[in-house]
């Protein structure tokens, strides 16, 4: 199974592709793009659909798995985010792909034992589960990389498409 991990932001979008056979996993790819707090925010949105379409047109995921959304009391973050996952799902819709979320305690839980792990805590734990060279970097291509993981390693029952 190959699943595509996306941590969502406007400014700051992580992904990570990870592939299971077997009960082992290895990274296929992982990376993040930024967009321009000055750009308009539909051309902004654009890039994310763009930039999702073409890494599930490029690498053919089972599934995609989006991070949720913890923003605590910041509403405006709170809609900047919920506008990066919409333009997410819309990609996914439109590719025929079946799109789950898992709450960022759960994934925490899953690549860590542990639901209140540091971020730099999930890039070690990511480096080892992966057997990469070095913790991915930034922590939102480590957190796309952890939810993929989470998905991956979740029994079928919990990969209920959300």
């Amino acid at each position: 199974m190959k699943v595509l991990g996306i941590d969502p932001g406007t400014a700051a979008c992580g992904y990570g592709i990870v592939h299971e056979s077997a009960g082992r996993l290895r990274a296929v790819d992982h990376g993040w793009w930024q967009t321009s707090a000055g750009e308009r925010p539909e051309r902004r949105l654009r890039t994310i659909f763009e930039r999702v379409a073409a890494l599930i047109e490029e690498h053919a995921p089972d599934a995609v798995v989006l991070e949720e959304s913890y923003v605590g009391a910041d509403a405006r973050t709170a809609l900047s985010v919920g506008q990066a996952r919409g333009a997410v799902l819309v990609a996914c819709a439109l590719a025929g792909v079946d799109c789950t979320e898992y709450a960022p305690a759960l994934v925490k839980q899953a690549v860590c034992g542990y639901g209140r792990a540091e971020k730099g805590q999930v890039q070690r734990m990511v480096r080892a589960i992966l057997g990469l060279r070095a913790p991915p970097t930034p922590s939102h291509a480590a957190d796309a990389l952890a939810v993929a993981i989470c998905h991956a390693l979740a029994p079928p029952l919990m990969r209920v498409a959300g």
